[in-house]
């Protein structure tokens, strides 16, 4: 029993770090004005916009700034918060989970 709750937490743990990751490049992606009519930029900033639940969206999160750069500084401020988030409710829950 302990072996599959520590495999389920394991799992749970990694889940979170690869929405961090992804919120991550996709922060890199827009701070580099990566061609967002490329494919696969697409697919990781879509992807990304999902992962941010809304709450952290770099157009409308929590963190607004006006002016010049204001995307970048936005997507920095918000996706930021957000893997920060996905990082710390990963701990908790890999900490709940686990044996």
């Amino acid at each position: 029993m302990a072996t599959w709750r520590a495999r389920s937490a394991h799992a749970v743990w990694l889940l979170c770090v690869a929405c961090a990751l992804l919120l991550a490049l996709g922060t890199l992606l827009v701070s580099l004005q990566a061609a967002a009519d490329n494919a696969v930029v697409d697919v990781l900033l879509r992807a990304a916009d999902v992962v941010d639940l809304g709450v952290f969206s770099r157009t409308d999160g929590l963190v607004q700034v006006r002016g010049e750069g204001a995307e970048v500084k936005n997507a920095l401020a918000n996706w930021g918060l957000a893997a920060v988030v996905w990082l710390v409710v990963g701990r908790v829950l890999d900490r709940v989970v686990r044996p």
